[in-house]
């Protein structure tokens, strides 16, 4: 499966929606920081090896995407920079840096739900993964639980639209409270 299939082609299993709904629970702990909500999980077998989430504006760490902080941790549990055998959850489709990370580690497959048309190397902008001439492949299933992760990210944004919008008012009924009155 590509992951630029339909999400009505992505046939999903019971698995699959299971590590991808513990992943949409790690982008809430991401939400609850302000960050934006993406989570990840990385599984061997049946067994959670670690979680992660967004947090590069509180980590003031450019690198600090779920996926990365889901490998650090599992790299650490397991001792090993190699995860050979694991698969990565992430609610958002990684970008180019995960995307190297991912491939570096070994992962096996990356399952990821909503599609990001701006940076996504899984097929959206680029498909870092179909690349053959690189000496690891991961596969990628997208799409899972897609409605979800994207509908969490579109809440994100509105409720910080609104946000900004609302103190850009306040602002302004400030700036007018202490101008003086003007004679008619």
């Amino acid at each position: 499966m590509t992951s630029a299939e339909p999400e009505s082609a992505v046939v999903v299993s019971e698995r699959d929606r299971r590590f991808m709904a513990m992943a949409l629970n790690a982008a809430e702990s991401a939400r609850a920081a302000g960050e934006v909500p993406v989570g990840a999980v990385l599984v061997r077998g049946d067994d959670v090896i670690a979680t992660g989430f967004n947090h590069p504006i509180g980590g003031h760490d450019p690198s600090a995407h779920a996926e990365m902080a889901a490998l650090r941790a599992a790299a650490q549990s397991l001792q090993n920079y190699r995860l050979p055998g694991c698969e990565l959850y992430v609610t958002l489709e990684p970008c180019l840096m995960c995307a190297g990370a991912i491939m570096h580690a070994r992962i096996a497959r990356v399952v990821f739900g909503a599609h990001d048309p701006k940076t996504g190397a899984c097929g959206s902008v680029v498909d870092a993964f179909a690349n053959r001439q690189l000496n690891h492949h991961t596969e990628v299933a997208g799409g899972v639980l897609a409605t979800e992760c994207g509908d969490a990210l579109k809440s994100f944004f509105a409720h910080r639209r609104e946000a900004i919008r609302a103190e850009r008012a306040a602002a302004a009924a400030r700036a007018q409270a202490c101008m003086p009155e003007q004679p008619v």
